[in-house]
């Protein structure tokens, strides 16, 4: 599985903590077949979130990410959320679409790149969905439970920090509009996903960092949270959005001087977990 996904170890004494990084792929298979152009899909990426967050494992975390792009199968999709009007064939399994399925097309397949145009010109084949479903989505998903269950039933607790970037605005068709974003979204589904200790440990530690902060808006968690979020039995997730003007140029995708101290910001969640944890 190395190139669908990689897995950092902590460097330091393991700790209950899992940090995923699912967006931040830029291996694209030869398969894709995509008709837009690679740099306009490649804004699609969480362009180095994982190399942001690969110094929590100093502080005991470990952190896994997908080296797949997110527009030729999302892990933070769940793999019945798709749009049939993308296939040449019947799709002879149960589908449940979201909203974001429907009125934006960004479920388990990309079908566009917002206002800049289709991904694809043509329908897909059932065959190919199933195999990137089968040799990715799968893969990364089995992957991420063996790690939270495995520092579970170690440490009788986990936490699970699932980590995205987000553009500095939104637009017309994103859920908050064409208005500028915070520093940090933090998210935790409305308090469903997470006890309320970790939320408040990770907010007050960027916020006492000087960076602004909002909770579940717009952003409230999507998928990987809600699948391992579950608070009464040890089990808490939660999701964390950073401004991509923090770090890079947000038209080239390259990083800018403040990425190291951006490094140094975000590893500091896992230490700034670190004492809450004996208090789950």
């Amino acid at each position: 599985m190395t190139d669908i996904l990689r897995i950092h170890a902590p460097v330091a004494d393991s700790a209950p903590l899992i940090f995923d990084s699912p967006h931040s792929g830029s291996i694209y298979p030869d398969d894709f077949d995509h008709a837009i152009n690679r740099m306009i899909l490649r804004r699609s990426e969480d362009a180095h979130v994982d190399e942001l967050f690969r110094p929590v494992t100093d502080h005991g975390a470990t952190l896994l990410h997908a080296l797949f792009p997110r527009s030729y199968i999302d892990p933070n999709r769940n793999e019945d959320d798709i749009d049939l009007s993308m296939f040449d064939q019947d799709w002879p399994h149960p589908v449940n679409p979201s909203s974001k399925t429907l009125s934006r097309g960004i479920g388990l397949i990309w079908k566009d790149m917002k206002a800049l145009g289709p991904i694809y010109k043509r329908r897909l084949s059932a065959a190919e969905i199933a195999k990137r479903i089968e040799h990715y989505w799968r893969p990364y998903h089995v992957a991420l439970a063996d790690l939270v269950d495995a520092a579970h039933t170690r440490h009788g607790h986990v936490v699970h920090i699932d980590c995205h970037s987000m553009a500095s605005m939104g637009d017309r068709t994103t859920e908050d509009g064409a208005v500028p974003r915070p520093d940090f979204v933090v998210s935790d589904r409305d308090g469903t996903t997470c006890a309320p200790l970790v939320l408040t440990c990770v907010v007050d530690y960027l916020r006492g960092a000087g960076f602004s902060v909002s909770v579940n808006d717009p952003y409230k968690g999507f998928e990987l949270v809600r699948r391992h979020g579950r608070p009464a039995e040890g089990r808490h997730s939660l999701q964390v959005e950073v401004n991509r003007a923090l770090y890079m140029d947000e038209a080239t995708l390259s990083k800018t001087p403040q990425f190291t101290q951006m490094e140094r910001v975000l590893s500091g969640i896992a230490g700034a977990l670190k004492p809450c944890l004996d208090q789950l």
